[in-house]
């Protein structure tokens, strides 16, 4: 059960940190990106760890790694301006130089997770199976849109 408990944690303090470092970076697009991105993939850390068992599922855990990654979806898109792809950043030039593509990556994320946010009801997927249900396809265009428009390391 405390398993469970600091999963849940970790997840709304992921959203609360994604809210904080929101509004410092608000004027930094770059910045503003990164925040959420981190609240993204601890987001997919608990998602990960949910589907693999490494964590004790939970539906409040489930509800709190896709509604992290709703969020997210809702308004990543706002923080790539022309000029932002100078500096510390893992995106990827591929971004300013098809936006249309990107766009389409993005817009595939935000189904993608408002589809698993629809299903997953008031108090979160019942149980691990529809768990994986809801988040596979949110995992999978995550993957999409990095293998183009993010870096490589």
């Amino acid at each position: 059960m405390r398993m469970i408990k600091s999963a849940v944690v970790l997840g709304l303090a992921a959203g609360i940190g994604l809210a904080g470092s929101i509004a410092q970076a608000s004027d930094d697009p770059i910045a503003t990106r990164q925040a959420i991105m981190s609240s993204v993939g601890a987001a997919a850390g608990l998602g990960g760890g949910l589907m693999k068992g490494e964590i004790a599922y939970s539906p409040a855990a489930g509800k709190a790694a896709i509604a992290t990654m709703n969020a997210a979806a809702l308004t990543f898109g706002d923080y790539f301006p022309a000029g932002s792809d100078q500096g510390e950043t893992g995106a990827a030039a591929a971004i300013w130089e098809n936006p249309d593509g990107f766009s389409a990556e993005l817009a595939k994320f935000a189904d993608a997770t408002s589809k698993a946010f629809e299903a997953s009801g008031k108090d979160g997927p019942a149980d691990v199976e529809a768990f994986k249900a809801a988040m596979g396809p949110v995992f999978g265009s995550c993957k999409s849109c990095h293998e183009t428009y993010r870096k490589k390391n």
